[in-house]
């Protein structure tokens, strides 16, 4: 059982039967009462947030998160085809729980599936991807008005802000959680 002093940034907890994650929080004690937590949660199956605050007597389970590993094989629909590395069982995960990371995933990629109750819940990517570079504008020499960035698509069809001296064709490495240019590879 966790108390409100064990909700930290990360902390997985079930809230009314569903898995939530700590986001921020910030404790405070009243004059005469006791203390109380301020949270900022996410529901780890809707990906809904919500700001919650707890009382010192309130007391939660703990979210029983795993992880397994799954290649990513391909898009049917509105359902994005997994395959089970242990089991070679296929299955689809709908683009909802995906959600913003389906800019970044690419077919073969071994990602790590969140799982709650056998059932998943989302994914984590690697935190850096190399990419190639399937569309952009040349770079002109010497135009750095714009902060010498240019916006380009990589192979999934996601828009990257690259540097000027980046081509079509080239090959880059980009932070998945926040989809920033880090590196040429």
């Amino acid at each position: 059982m966790y108390g409100i002093t064990d909700l930290k940034n990360g902390t997985k907890f079930l809230l009314n039967g569903e898995p939530h994650e700590v986001l921020s929080y910030q404790h405070s004690k009243q004059a005469r009462g006791g203390g109380i937590m301020r949270t900022k949660l996410k529901n780890m199956i809707t990906g809904a947030i919500i700001d919650k605050t707890f009382k010192g007597s309130d007391k939660f389970d703990p979210a029983e998160v795993s992880r397994a590993k799954a290649q990513y094989l391909y898009l049917d629909g509105q359902n994005y085809v997994f395959m089970d590395n242990s089991t070679y069982e296929q299955f689809p995960i709908d683009q909802n729980i995906i959600s913003d990371r389906a800019n970044y995933i690419k077919e073969g990629m071994e990602i790590d599936l969140v799982m709650f109750d056998n059932k998943p819940i989302g994914i984590e990517l690697p935190i850096k991807i190399t990419y190639q570079i399937t569309e952009t504008e040349p770079g002109i020499k010497g135009d750095t008005a714009q902060g010498g960035t240019k916006q380009a698509t990589i192979e999934t069809g996601a828009k990257v802000q690259v540097p000027l001296f980046i081509n079509q064709g080239d090959n880059i490495v980009v932070d998945t959680r926040d989809g920033r240019y880090v590196e040429r590879a």
